[in-house]
């Protein structure tokens, strides 16, 4: 067996970045940036208004009180003229400022009767002028990698960005196996089970940038196990879950050996997750998880994650963790790391005394995993303990 640490590191040699594509600016929010783009224009283009009130010239106020207005200037429509040093605009927010005119009264702070207006509280003496180019130039830069947030989608948009090179998702194709699984909705038989793994991966996978694709249950038979893996051979990544142990029934390895697979590593000492391999088959990279619940979701946290990330253009980092106190004393740790399910709030962390790998409502209930390292001792309320958020 190997560690967790000696995993990743095969797991990270197995991939790389994949090549970018280009989509539009519509479909690019949540995606990772792949190139650095480059602002086409100045934000704003030009001096604008950031209030509604009268533009001036600023040389002589506040000295001077009393303006008559030649015109008026709105958002998408500047006045055309040049104002003069006794002379004011009506403009509005957004608007261009008028040639001659590098300060805004505030409409709040004058008084107007016809064509005429007098500065009733000279002591605002803010410009109220957004400056050429004050958000961003002409050639400023949007760096890669980025993982674009609704924010970053509207100054790409400001900055008339309309196709944006982004990162293309890994493609994974899963693979659930065994005799015993039949799919959501359908009635299993009396020592069949639903398959729940599958869906739980896919949801992970695509919360985090990824694109699945779920295929046909595989059954204990080396044709059927050949089939799906024929099926799965276009895929970046190909996960299977379950039958990677040593029963006489688990076939995964056998097979995926026989189509191709060059094996990099088999066994983690880590609980839950022990019967974990990784290869190359093809162009693909293979991961086959455990076939117990718990086991494969924990897998998918601790190296399907890093390994989409790389694939993604981002760091090469296991999953982040933090630490936070106990809210309950737990008792020591065996020869594996232990990735224990467990809640973290206010209180500090509590660990679920159930930990069995097959129970999913404990995990459903867990926010986080709590991580002991192997021979940990045993650990009182109060003691600072490494977790990782679900």
């Amino acid at each position: 067996m190997i560690s967790v640490e000696e995993a990743l590191t095969h797991l990270f040699a197995l991939v790389g970045p994949l090549e970018f594509e280009t989509i539009p600016l519509a479909q690019a929010s949540g995606r990772i940036l792949a190139q650095t783009v480059t602002a086409r224009r100045n934000q704003p283009p030009f001096a604008a208004s950031a209030m509604d009130g009268y533009a001036i010239s600023g040389a002589s106020y506040p000295e001077q009180t009393t303006y008559r207005v030649i015109g008026e200037a709105a958002a998408g429509h500047r006045f055309h003229g040049t104002a003069g040093p006794n002379e004011a605009v009506r403009i509005f927010t957004g608007a261009p400022m008028p040639a001659g005119t590098d300060h805004v009264l505030l409409q709040e702070n004058v008084a107007r009767q016809d064509n005429t207006i007098v500065v009733t509280d000279p002591t605002n003496k803010k410009s109220h002028v957004r400056p050429l180019g004050g958000d961003f130039q002409n050639g400023d830069q949007i760096t890669a990698p980025r993982h674009l947030r609704p924010s970053d989608i509207a100054l790409l948009a400001a900055m008339n960005i309309a196709d944006v090179p982004v990162q293309r998702r890994p493609v994974v194709a899963i693979i659930a196996t065994g005799d015993e699984l039949v799919q959501p909705g359908e009635t299993p038989g009396p020592d069949q089970i639903i398959a729940s793994n599958s869906y739980g991966i896919a949801a992970l996978l695509e919360a985090n940038d990824a694109q699945t694709r779920l295929l046909p249950i595989a059954r204990d038979t080396a044709p059927a196990l050949k089939l799906a893996f024929d099926l799965a051979k276009d895929a970046d990544l190909i996960v299977t879950i379950g039958g990677a142990s040593v029963g006489d029934h688990d076939l995964v390895g056998d097979v995926a050996t026989n189509s191709g697979m060059e094996r990099a590593f088999y066994k983690i000492a880590m609980r839950p997750g022990k019967p974990l391999m990784a290869g190359r088959m093809g162009n693909a990279t293979m991961i086959g998880l455990p076939g117990n619940p718990v086991s494969a979701m924990v897998c998918a946290h601790i190296f399907l994650l890093p390994v989409i990330r790389k694939m993604l253009g981002r760091s090469e980092a296991a999953a982040p963790r933090k630490t936070a106190q106990l809210a309950a004393p737990v008792g020591p740790n065996g020869p594996r790391e232990h990735y224990m399910r467990a809640k973290v709030d206010e209180n500090g962390v509590t660990v679920f005394e159930r930990q069995d790998s097959a129970l999913l409502s404990v995990l459903a209930d867990a926010n986080c995993l709590a991580v002991r390292p192997i021979a940990d001792p045993a650990r009182q309320t109060g003691d600072t303990i490494e977790i990782i958020a679900l």
